[in-house]
Protein backbone atom coordinates (compact mmCIF):
# COMPACT_ATOMS: atom_id res chain seq x y z
CA UNK A 1 0.00 0.00 0.00
CA UNK A 2 2.83 2.15 0.87
CA UNK A 3 4.48 1.71 -2.29
CA UNK A 4 1.20 1.90 -4.12
CA UNK A 5 0.85 5.46 -2.55
CA UNK A 6 4.22 6.62 -3.67
CA UNK A 7 3.35 5.64 -7.00
CA UNK A 8 0.16 7.63 -7.17
CA UNK A 9 1.97 10.66 -5.81
CA UNK A 10 4.49 10.44 -7.70
CA UNK A 11 2.23 10.80 -11.45
CA UNK A 12 -0.52 13.09 -9.50
CA UNK A 13 0.12 16.49 -9.87
CA UNK A 14 -2.44 17.17 -7.99
CA UNK A 15 -1.40 15.62 -4.56
CA UNK A 16 2.41 16.47 -5.54
CA UNK A 17 1.26 20.32 -5.26
CA UNK A 18 -0.79 20.25 -2.03
CA UNK A 19 -0.05 22.73 0.22
CA UNK A 20 1.74 21.70 2.42
CA UNK A 21 1.51 24.09 6.19
CA UNK A 22 4.29 25.29 7.46
CA UNK A 23 6.91 24.70 4.95
CA UNK A 24 8.15 28.35 3.26
CA UNK A 25 8.80 30.80 6.18
CA UNK A 26 11.46 32.49 4.68
CA UNK A 27 9.08 34.54 2.22
CA UNK A 28 6.65 35.01 4.22
CA UNK A 29 9.40 37.21 6.21
CA UNK A 30 9.89 38.44 3.10
CA UNK A 31 6.72 39.61 2.85
CA UNK A 32 6.88 40.69 6.04
CA UNK A 33 9.70 43.45 5.43
CA UNK A 34 7.68 44.28 1.72
CA UNK A 35 4.53 45.16 3.52
CA UNK A 36 5.63 46.63 6.30
CA UNK A 37 8.75 49.19 4.39
CA UNK A 38 6.13 49.96 1.02
CA UNK A 39 3.22 51.45 4.27
CA UNK A 40 5.92 53.32 5.74
CA UNK A 41 7.35 54.96 2.65
CA UNK A 42 3.89 55.90 1.57
CA UNK A 43 3.02 57.23 4.87
CA UNK A 44 5.69 59.34 5.22
CA UNK A 45 7.22 60.02 1.58
CA UNK A 46 4.14 59.96 -0.25
CA UNK A 47 0.75 60.36 1.80
CA UNK A 48 1.71 64.85 3.25
CA UNK A 49 1.61 65.00 -0.72
CA UNK A 50 -1.58 63.74 -1.66
CA UNK A 51 -3.47 66.23 1.11
CA UNK A 52 -3.13 69.00 -1.49
CA UNK A 53 -6.33 66.86 -3.28
CA UNK A 54 -8.48 67.79 -0.55
CA UNK A 55 -9.41 65.05 1.89
CA UNK A 56 -13.04 65.53 1.87
CA UNK A 57 -12.38 64.99 -2.07
CA UNK A 58 -13.51 62.05 -3.78
CA UNK A 59 -9.91 61.66 -5.41
CA UNK A 60 -8.56 61.78 -2.30
CA UNK A 61 -10.69 58.68 -1.34
CA UNK A 62 -10.07 56.57 -4.65
CA UNK A 63 -6.56 57.23 -4.44
CA UNK A 64 -6.46 56.17 -0.70
CA UNK A 65 -8.56 53.06 -1.90
CA UNK A 66 -6.10 51.90 -4.86
CA UNK A 67 -3.21 52.36 -2.09
CA UNK A 68 -4.71 50.30 -0.12
CA UNK A 69 -5.38 47.86 -2.54
CA UNK A 70 -2.15 47.68 -4.16
CA UNK A 71 -0.27 47.35 -0.66
CA UNK A 72 -2.65 45.56 1.53
CA UNK A 73 -4.62 43.29 -0.43
CA UNK A 74 -2.95 42.75 -3.94
CA UNK A 75 -0.24 41.30 -2.70
CA UNK A 76 -2.03 38.69 -0.33
CA UNK A 77 -3.42 37.14 -2.84
CA UNK A 78 -0.52 36.75 -5.36
CA UNK A 79 1.33 35.35 -2.50
CA UNK A 80 -1.43 32.81 -1.94
CA UNK A 81 -1.59 32.08 -5.66
CA UNK A 82 1.97 31.90 -6.41
CA UNK A 83 4.01 30.75 -3.32
CA UNK A 84 1.65 28.64 -1.80
CA UNK A 85 -0.16 27.42 -4.98
CA UNK A 86 -3.49 27.53 -3.78
CA UNK A 87 -6.63 29.29 -4.50
CA UNK A 88 -6.48 32.57 -2.20
CA UNK A 89 -10.36 32.48 -1.53
CA UNK A 90 -10.80 29.62 -0.30
CA UNK A 91 -7.28 30.05 2.24
CA UNK A 92 -8.19 33.25 3.41
CA UNK A 93 -12.02 31.56 4.43
CA UNK A 94 -14.01 33.91 1.92
CA UNK A 95 -15.78 31.35 0.40
CA UNK A 96 -16.64 29.09 3.25
CA UNK A 97 -19.23 29.41 5.76
CA UNK A 98 -19.96 33.03 4.28
CA UNK A 99 -23.52 32.85 5.65
CA UNK A 100 -22.53 32.20 9.14
CA UNK A 101 -20.24 35.45 8.95
CA UNK A 102 -22.36 37.27 7.69
CA UNK A 103 -24.56 36.36 10.46
CA UNK A 104 -22.50 36.43 13.05
CA UNK A 105 -20.90 39.45 12.34
CA UNK A 106 -24.00 41.54 12.02
CA UNK A 107 -24.80 40.14 15.61
CA UNK A 108 -21.83 41.57 16.45
CA UNK A 109 -22.54 44.43 15.64
CA UNK A 110 -25.41 44.92 17.29
CA UNK A 111 -24.21 43.91 20.52
CA UNK A 112 -21.51 47.12 19.50
CA UNK A 113 -24.05 49.25 19.29
CA UNK A 114 -25.60 48.76 22.35
CA UNK A 115 -22.75 48.84 23.99
CA UNK A 116 -22.31 52.33 22.41
CA UNK A 117 -25.59 53.72 23.21
CA UNK A 118 -25.30 52.46 26.93
CA UNK A 119 -21.50 54.69 27.18
CA UNK A 120 -22.22 57.54 24.83
CA UNK A 121 -25.94 57.73 24.25
CA UNK A 122 -27.70 58.61 21.35
CA UNK A 123 -25.42 59.57 18.28
CA UNK A 124 -24.31 62.55 17.85
CA UNK A 125 -23.05 62.65 14.18
CA UNK A 126 -20.75 65.20 13.20
CA UNK A 127 -21.26 66.20 9.53
CA UNK A 128 -17.44 67.30 9.75
CA UNK A 129 -16.85 63.66 10.18
CA UNK A 130 -18.76 62.54 7.00
CA UNK A 131 -16.39 62.41 4.31
CA UNK A 132 -16.05 60.53 0.83
CA UNK A 133 -12.49 58.86 2.80
CA UNK A 134 -14.56 58.45 6.27
CA UNK A 135 -17.35 56.53 4.72
CA UNK A 136 -15.57 54.46 1.97
CA UNK A 137 -11.72 54.30 3.31
CA UNK A 138 -11.97 53.86 6.73
CA UNK A 139 -15.12 52.87 7.54
CA UNK A 140 -17.32 50.48 5.04
CA UNK A 141 -14.11 49.15 3.43
CA UNK A 142 -11.53 48.88 6.12
CA UNK A 143 -12.38 45.48 7.16
CA UNK A 144 -11.49 44.17 4.08
CA UNK A 145 -8.28 45.81 3.30
CA UNK A 146 -6.80 44.79 7.59
CA UNK A 147 -8.34 41.64 7.57
CA UNK A 148 -7.60 39.74 4.75
CA UNK A 149 -3.51 40.80 5.44
CA UNK A 150 -3.42 40.42 9.23
CA UNK A 151 -6.49 37.85 10.13
CA UNK A 152 -6.97 35.96 6.83
CA UNK A 153 -3.27 36.03 6.28
CA UNK A 154 -0.92 36.79 8.84
CA UNK A 155 -2.80 35.04 11.44
CA UNK A 156 -3.03 31.39 9.44
CA UNK A 157 0.51 31.89 8.20
CA UNK A 158 1.64 31.73 11.88
CA UNK A 159 -0.82 29.22 13.26
CA UNK A 160 1.37 26.90 10.53
CA UNK A 161 4.28 27.28 13.16
CA UNK A 162 2.59 27.92 16.39
CA UNK A 163 -0.97 27.21 18.33
CA UNK A 164 -3.75 29.82 18.39
CA UNK A 165 -3.40 32.31 20.85
CA UNK A 166 0.69 32.73 20.61
CA UNK A 167 -0.40 33.19 16.55
CA UNK A 168 -2.77 35.79 17.78
CA UNK A 169 -0.92 37.78 19.98
CA UNK A 170 1.82 37.95 17.16
CA UNK A 171 -0.33 39.07 14.26
CA UNK A 172 -2.34 41.53 17.18
CA UNK A 173 1.39 43.19 17.36
CA UNK A 174 1.87 43.51 14.10
CA UNK A 175 -1.43 44.76 13.33
CA UNK A 176 -1.07 47.53 15.91
CA UNK A 177 3.04 47.99 14.70
CA UNK A 178 1.13 48.73 10.99
CA UNK A 179 -0.67 51.68 12.97
CA UNK A 180 2.17 53.38 14.44
CA UNK A 181 3.57 55.38 11.18
CA UNK A 182 0.21 56.88 10.64
CA UNK A 183 -0.56 57.75 14.27
CA UNK A 184 3.50 59.36 14.18
CA UNK A 185 3.05 61.11 11.63
CA UNK A 186 -0.43 62.96 12.34
CA UNK A 187 0.67 63.31 16.04
CA UNK A 188 -1.93 60.86 17.20
CA UNK A 189 0.08 58.46 19.26
CA UNK A 190 -2.16 57.80 22.28
CA UNK A 191 -1.99 55.35 25.06
CA UNK A 192 -5.93 54.67 24.46
CA UNK A 193 -5.20 54.27 20.18
CA UNK A 194 -3.01 51.17 20.85
CA UNK A 195 -5.21 49.25 23.28
CA UNK A 196 -8.09 49.51 21.32
CA UNK A 197 -6.38 48.96 17.71
CA UNK A 198 -4.49 45.64 19.84
CA UNK A 199 -7.95 44.78 21.42
CA UNK A 200 -9.54 45.13 18.30
CA UNK A 201 -7.21 43.03 16.29
CA UNK A 202 -7.27 40.13 19.28
CA UNK A 203 -11.16 40.08 19.16
CA UNK A 204 -10.99 39.63 15.28
CA UNK A 205 -8.77 36.83 15.37
CA UNK A 206 -11.68 34.71 17.66
CA UNK A 207 -13.98 35.66 15.83
CA UNK A 208 -12.39 34.58 12.65
CA UNK A 209 -11.12 31.42 14.64
CA UNK A 210 -14.78 30.46 15.72
CA UNK A 211 -17.30 31.21 13.25
CA UNK A 212 -14.14 29.97 10.31
CA UNK A 213 -15.58 32.15 8.11
CA UNK A 214 -13.51 35.76 7.23
CA UNK A 215 -16.67 37.49 6.29
CA UNK A 216 -17.70 37.86 10.21
CA UNK A 217 -14.35 39.97 11.44
CA UNK A 218 -14.61 41.69 7.89
CA UNK A 219 -18.12 43.30 8.95
CA UNK A 220 -17.28 43.37 12.32
CA UNK A 221 -14.30 45.49 12.02
CA UNK A 222 -15.46 47.57 9.40
CA UNK A 223 -19.18 48.48 10.78
CA UNK A 224 -16.80 49.36 14.26
CA UNK A 225 -15.12 51.59 12.35
CA UNK A 226 -18.20 52.86 11.00
CA UNK A 227 -20.03 53.32 14.00
CA UNK A 228 -17.16 54.86 16.11
CA UNK A 229 -15.86 57.37 13.32
CA UNK A 230 -18.84 58.38 12.33
CA UNK A 231 -21.75 57.82 13.60
CA UNK A 232 -20.78 58.29 17.32
CA UNK A 233 -17.82 60.12 16.02
CA UNK A 234 -19.39 63.82 16.29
Amino acid sequence: MHLQWQLEGKHNPTRMNTYTPGRKIFPFIIYLIAFNTMWIVWVYAFYPRIQAIGDRTLNYALLNLIVRSLVWVLPVFLYIRYIDGVDPVKYLKLKQHWKRGVIVGLLLTGLNLLGLLVRLGMPHVNLNSITWNSILSTSILIGFFEEVPYRGFILQKCQERVNFWVANLISSLLFLGIHLPGWISLHMLRVGNVVVVFTLGFIMAIVFRYTKSLWSAIITHSLNDFLSAVVFGG
